[in-house]
């Protein structure tokens, strides 16, 4: 890593905010808004998970929310398309879902069902690797189309809860490993 990627990483882990016993007890939450709320902080952020992305990528799939906040601007930065995959019930028309497990319940995540093309290029991006349960979720949505998931992209990857296993066989690129 050069010196502008390790500057890149440890402002934005200086910027990040744990909170304890979030969304339940026993959860610690990662919360990302203090980086978000720093324009060198989000900017960082873009910037770190740029390279993470591979070459021929079509379009940038973000799952709701802050993959949303992450995956607009990196779409634009790579200038390509973004799709929303969204909670269940939020999108119009016909949708394509996959039920999930989350590290403290279940939980279902939806994509309209002509949100991708078959054989197109696409990078799934959220800002947190946890179980990979909503990740998982995502790829099989995409892959649901005929469309390929070129990489799974995140901001960070909680390595103790072991996502990447839920993503077996999968690219998996992570900005931070905590």
């Amino acid at each position: 890593m050069d010196d502008a990627g390790a500057a890149r990483i440890r402002l934005v882990t200086s910027l990040l905010r744990d909170v304890p016993d979030y969304p339940v007890t026993g959860v610690l939450f990662r919360d990302i808004t203090p980086v978000l709320a720093d324009p060198a902080g989000l900017k960082a952020c873009i910037d770190g998970l740029v390279p993470l992305v591979p070459a021929g990528v079509g379009v940038v799939a973000g799952v709701e929310a802050r993959g949303f906040v992450l995956g607009s601007p990196l779409a634009l930065a790579l200038g390509t398309g973004f799709v929303p995959v969204r909670k269940a019930g939020k999108l119009p028309g016909p949708v394509r879902s996959a039920q999930y497990a989350l590290e403290y319940g279940t939980a279902q995540i939806e994509v309209h069902a002509d949100a991708f093309t078959a054989g197109q290029q696409v990078v799934v991006v959220d800002d947190v690797l946890a179980t990979g349960g909503t990740a998982a979720a995502a790829c099989e949505l995409v892959e649901d189309t005929g469309a390929r998931v070129a990489a799974v992209v995140v901001l960070i990857e909680l390595e103790a809860l072991r996502g990447r296993d839920a993503l077996a066989g999968r690219d998996v690129r992570s900005l931070l490993l905590l």
